[in-house]
């Protein structure tokens, strides 16, 4: 390989990053309370969120708490198919018989899932308030993303009132202080409106309810819940009566509320009772700052500026408006960013028992009433949620999903034996917190035996991103060796070929033609092909890392060697399937096969560049079928794959078309009415997580085995900087680019590895410094990168000269 040698001097400057002129505040705020619930605020502690809505005349606050679940164990989820069996259907699709292979695997491959259950949403608490609704001025309403705070402010007459909302996480419940400007003007009712049949009790000061969840829709069985609302006045007096509870004549009133299941918990009474009496014997402002502290020792981690804009003092929902009209909003779309990072903070934490959901923490009561249910979707929706967290410096976020695989494998040990005769772990499409591994109701989207690898992917990426070794060994690694050990046994030879193949199994959620059928059901789809691949290696790779299990790291590259190569068919595109057939639905949201473009590397500009070539063939057809289905995840992905392959204004097009089209006043990201069975837009929390995960991937890169600062940068970015975001191998990259061209880096090693860094245009062009000492002498090979030997807490410096 060419390589230069190039002597670089650094000149010393007096800071690193320069900072925007004007200080952008990362704030959603409005003139007036939220109308529905897509206009209302999120806040969450990784386990109890609240949606605030900022009435005036009644406030409603929107209750969730994670494990709030319907559904129950189920023994009979699966159809005791067998190797056997197995066998005979695979047969029929080795002959060409694939049209009896699809109907045969109907009959022997799905799933029962007859208490499945779905997340439901608690109800609302509702304040009823005394003032005068007839002479109110001033009103503003904000979600403060900085400290994670809700504040409504509003004038009556001439007494300023105002609340504050929070979900602490040190102290485990949510908080609301109440207070005026005038002594004793702090009145109102408060009382409950459940969604679930429960008992309600009331005390001198306090709300209680005792229930248990019952939603037949999904089957038969719930959690049992308790609650309790607590209400701390200073000055004034409490009246208890009807199950509410009336303040009046308060100087200020701080109520706590707290929310538990029994769901893997069977001391949720008292715990309940020990957060609330706990949190309310401390002072207001120590639970306040205690919770900002908390929130902020994650969120300060990552800053990013994309450029001012005129429309930065102005109300969200008006800013929304003028996306929507076509303007631009370089600095909503920074807004956009940060949301994401704030969403997943207060979601899912170290200790949250349940990871993120179709809908996060917050349920609208509308995607628990869908077919699909508020679940954990393994074919997308439950990964995209996971995307953000690695590059955005969130890496504990990860532990409630690390913990919810853990659950899976041990539920899907009964599944791969009983549907497939094979050891080891299997989950499929669909799952919830009961232990539902089995197929889907129908095979043609349910048959997915991947999921449980696309799932489990994210181990081996918490890994690279921290190269934290005992958790690789303690938890990463086991869990993908015992998956790893389910497809060993789940493979087969095809004997017209020789290779492994997976199947029969579906490309989600999609279908193809054959004979004048559609069909669902194939061997090895590509996606399957992408996803054992990346199982495999991530196996090995881990097992030399932690030099163990030789022999298994043997055949499992022997079995690598065997899996049929990705191809390119009649029509230019990656070949969804193994077999060059027709898409029967060309505008279909999912493109599966595309994994292997991102978030693998599998395709790549560097590496694959036919391949690569065919990877955007599929996109830009996709993107102009008629009628595509343009829902939030679809377009997120479209982000990030221009962004692999380099094309920042489609890149950039996409997410422009996701806040114009895919995001409500609240910035929360929907799947549009029209589509999956929608009468109505309905929230997901997958789009504001993939698409802030587009967002860096526009800007940092790292998954060719370099570091390349802003490689798909837009022209409506030409100024900007970030800090804190973090790559594989273990290191934090911190940038300032000026006139599209950068001018400042820097990377901080987290772990002693050598790593690799791309430099833009002339080599000649730029100073290097490592802990303030000068570079001499740097090797650069022709693809203008150089490798640097970092210890941990090591410091690159890259400026231009």
């Amino acid at each position: 390989m060419l390589k230069t040698i190039v002597t670089i001097l650094f000149v010393c400057s007096s800071g690193f990053l320069v900072r925007a002129e004007q200080k952008q505040e990362w704030k959603l705020w409005y003139k007036q309370p939220a109308r529905q619930w897509m206009e209302a605020t999120p806040l969450g502690n990784g386990r109890l969120g609240a949606m605030i809505f900022g009435g005036i005349k009644t406030e409603k606050i929107a209750l969730n708490e994670i494990t709030l679940w319907s559904g129950q164990p189920d023994p009979h989820q699966e159809i005791a198919c067998g190797k056997e069996k197995l066998a005979e259907i695979r047969r029929l699709f080795f002959e060409g018989k694939w049209i009896e292979g699809n109907q045969m695997a109907g009959r022997y491959l799905a799933g029962y899932p007859n208490s499945f259950g779905t997340h439901l949403p608690v109800g609302d608490l509702n304040l009823k308030f005394h003032h005068d609704t007839s002479r109110i001025s001033d009103y503003h309403r904000q979600l403060d993303l900085t400290n994670a705070l809700t504040t409504v402010t509003y004038k009556v007459g001439t007494t300023r009132f105002k609340r504050e909302y929070f979900s602490s996480h040190p102290a485990d419940v949510l908080v609301i202080r109440l207070s005026a400007d005038r002594k004793g003007a702090v009145g109102f009712d408060l009382d409950l409106g459940l969604l679930h049949e429960a008992l309600v009790d009331t005390t001198p000061d306090e709300l209680l309810f005792n229930g248990q969840v019952s939603f037949p829709k999904f089957g038969p069985g719930g959690v049992r819940f308790t609650g309790k609302i607590k209400v701390v006045t200073d000055g004034g007096r409490i009246i208890s009566q009807n199950n509410s509870l009336s303040i009046t004549q308060a100087d200020a009133v701080t109520i706590f509320i707290d929310i538990r299941t029994d769901f893997n918990n069977p001391e949720y009474i008292s715990q309940c009772s020990q957060s609330i009496h706990k949190a309310s014997i401390q002072k207001y402002k120590q639970l306040k700052q205690a919770h900002i502290q908390d929130y902020n020792s994650l969120f300060n981690r990552v800053e990013l500026c994309l450029g001012t804009s005129e429309a930065d003092k102005l109300p969200t929902d008006e800013r929304w408006q003028r996306l929507k009209a076509g303007k631009t909003d370089v600095g909503l779309e920074a807004l956009f960013f940060h949301y994401g990072r704030y969403l997943i903070i207060s979601s899912s934490r170290e200790d949250s028992p349940l990871p993120a959901n179709l809908q996060g923490l917050w349920n609208d009561n509308l995607a628990c009433n869908m077919p699909w249910t508020c679940d954990y979707h393994l074919d997308v929706n439950t990964q995209q949620n996971y995307w953000l967290t690695n590059i955005a410096n969130l890496a504990e976020c990860n532990a409630p999903l690390f913990n919810y695989i853990g659950a899976l494998s041990v539920a899907g040990e009964k599944t791969a034996e009983k549907v497939y005769g094979c050891p080891g772990w299997v989950a499929h499409t669909v799952a919830n917190i009961w232990g539902y591994t089995a197929p889907g109701s129908s095979v043609n989207w349910g048959l997915f035996p991947t999921a449980s690898t696309w799932i489990g992917s994210h181990l081996w990426h918490h890994y690279l991103f921290t190269q934290d070794k005992a958790f690789l060994k303690e938890q990463g690694y086991p869990l993908l060796k015992k998956n790893a050990l389910f497809f060993l046994h789940y493979l087969v030879e095809d004997p017209h070929t020789g290779y492994l193949m997976t199947g029969p199994s579906t490309s989600p959620e999609n279908s193809f033609r054959y004979q004048g059928w559609e069909l669902a059901l194939s061997m090895m789809p590509t996606c399957d092909r992408v996803l054992v691949y990346e199982l495999f290696d991530a196996c090995i790779q881990s097992a030399e890392v932690l030099g163990i299990d030789q022999d298994f790291r043997d055949s499992l590259k022997l079995a690598i060697q065997k899996l049929p190569p990705l191809k390119i068919g009649k029509n230019g595109e990656v070949q969804e399937w193994f077999e060059d057939v027709e898409n029967a639905h060309p505008n279909h949201r999912c493109a599966t096969h595309l994994l292997s473009l991102y978030p693998f590397a599998q395709i790549s500009l560097q590496h694959t560049p036919e391949l690569a070539e065919a990877a955007k063939k599929v996109i830009d057809n996709r993107l102009s079928a008629p009628d595509w289905e343009d829902v939030e995840f679809s377009r997120a992905n479209m982000i990030s794959y221009y962004a692999r392959l380099k094309e920042p204004e489609e890149a950039y097009h996409s997410l422009s078309v996701l806040l114009r089209k895919l995001i409500q006043k609240n910035l929360f990201t929907i799947s549009a009415a029209g589509i999956g069975g929608a009468e109505c837009d309905i929230y997901i929390f997958d789009g504001n997580q993939a698409a802030p995960a587009g967002i860096a991937e526009m800007l940092l890169q790292s998954h060719e085995g370099y570091v390349e600062f802003i490689p798909a940068l837009p022209k409506a970015w030409p100024d900007g900087h970030f800090k804190g975001l973090c790559i594989r191998g273990g290191g934090e990259a911190d940038l300032e680019w000026q006139n599209s061209e950068i001018r400042k880096a820097c990377l901080t090693a987290r772990s002693d590895r050598e790593f690799k860094i791309k430099l833009p245009g002339d080599p000649q062009q730029w100073r290097l410094k490592k802990n303030g000492k000068t570079i001499k002498n740097v090797l650069i090979d022709k693809d203008r990168v150089f490798p640097i030997l970092l210890k941990k807490n090591d410091r690159l410096e890259i400026e231009k000269i």
